[in-house]
């Protein structure tokens, strides 16, 4: 449920660091087609409560029907400096799919460049511990009774989230054509949390947009009243004002998968990757495939089934015809 409340949060804090961007202009987000439903007043809205246990009941057949498609990450990242210029700015390029359960993000090209094959097997080995590091996270949290989200995350049930904070002001809008349910969050600064991820829950405000047809979230925005700290601030530092926006699509009428993100503020995570400024992530090329255990060798290139194409043998050399025969090949008289 953590993923569909505050997914943007989440990614924020654990994905969006492992690219980059090259200088470039950061596009302008696609507008969103929103208009209020002619029957809005007439057609009552559903209960809060109910619909948000819904939409966490929708979560695991959703996550499963993600599984099956890959999609390329487009990343460009603006770094400010104390006076809000911009000081660097980088891009990276990754192809998102699922290996063994677990959704990685598995880089292509770095500031335009495509990765040199040195590069590419410290990336197949990097997402490989990626791999082996969320399993042991979801063998170690299924010992103690707790729900795990794809990588490994301890998830939060949205009975919990209730009790963090409030969801008010429900109204029905169109939002892409689609009859829409949007709710405003905010946490509670009273609420006792358990754990990190609770904080980050208590902490959050902004508002929430769910497909009432599939219920499931479908976009949200917000930003932190708080500065926080998870780990100590070795896992993350997320500074007072930090805010995100983000929007899913659906796909082939089947499946909805993330659009875009957008994130600005001071954030540090695992103290050596942070910014001070923005992040804008688009993904696109969408496509289905068959999941694999493991990536292989690979040449970095994304075959038609969303697979990283493994390293092709080098051709067989053709013999000279102009050497002399052996010895035990010498025509006999």
């Amino acid at each position: 449920m953590t993923r569909n409340l505050v997914l943007s949060a989440t990614m924020l804090l654990t994905g969006c660091f492992a690219t980059a961007q090259q200088p470039a202009a950061t596009p302008e987000p696609a507008p969103i087609q929103i208009q209020a439903t002619p029957d809005a007043q007439e057609k009552p809205l559903p209960d809060v409560r109910e619909l948000l246990l819904a939409v966490e009941k929708n979560q695991k057949t959703i996550e499963a029907q993600q599984k099956d498609y890959t999609y390329h990450v487009h990343q460009e990242e603006q770094d400010l400096d104390g006076k809000g210029n911009v000081k660097k700015m980088t891009v990276t390029d990754a192809e998102s799919l699922t290996i063994s359960g677990v959704r990685v993000n598995r880089i292509v090209a770095r500031n335009g460049k495509p990765l040199t094959d040195d590069e590419k097997k410290k990336e197949d080995e990097h997402i490989n511990k990626e791999v082996a590091k969320a399993h042991a996270r979801q063998e170690k949290a299924q010992d103690k009774g707790k729900d795990t989200d794809s990588r490994g995350d301890e998830t939060i049930s949205a009975s919990r989230i209730l009790e963090l904070g409030s969801f008010t002001h429900p109204r029905r809008e169109m939002l892409d054509g689609r009859p829409t349910i949007i709710v405003d969050y905010a946490g509670d600064p009273k609420a006792k949390t358990h754990n990190a991820s609770e904080g980050v829950i208590r902490d959050l405000v902004g508002t929430v947009w769910i497909d009432e047809a599939d219920q499931t979230m479908v976009r949200s925005e917000g930003h932190f009243l708080n500065d926080f700290k998870i780990g100590g601030g070795l896992v993350a530092d997320v500074h007072k004002g930090a805010s995100f926006s983000f929007r899913a699509q659906k796909v082939n009428g089947e499946v909805w998968l993330p659009a875009q993100l957008d994130g600005q503020g001071n954030i540090r995570v695992l103290l050596f990757a942070g910014i001070n400024g923005r992040i804008h992530l688009v993904t696109s090329d969408y496509r289905k495939f068959r999941a694999t255990s493991r990536i292989l060798g690979s040449n970095g290139v994304i075959g038609p089934d969303g697979q990283p194409l493994p390293d092709q043998p080098a051709p067989a050399s053709t013999p000279d015809q102009s050497a002399p025969p052996k010895p035990d090949e010498t025509p006999k008289p």
